[in-house]
């Protein structure tokens, strides 16, 4: 597994931040609520943020006006 030591990252902790993102989208969490501080992993985060709130607004009721 490729890993940059420098930065702190690799592909499996990418996944796990986008997954984590995904669900805090998804459950309607506020995007500035990411746990991480740097560039790329948080960028990770807010794409799946990104995802997960778009899904969730997609599965939202359609509230219709009489």
């Amino acid at each position: 597994m490729a890993k940059d030591f420098s930065l702190g990252w690799d592909l499996e902790s990418l996944n796990k931040a986008y997954q984590q993102g995904y669900m805090a989208g998804l459950m309607g969490m506020n995007r500035q609520k990411c746990p991480y501080n740097g560039e790329v992993i948080s960028a990770a985060w807010e794409a799946g943020w990104e995802d997960g709130y778009e899904s969730c607004e997609l599965k939202a009721p359609v509230h219709k006006i009489a």
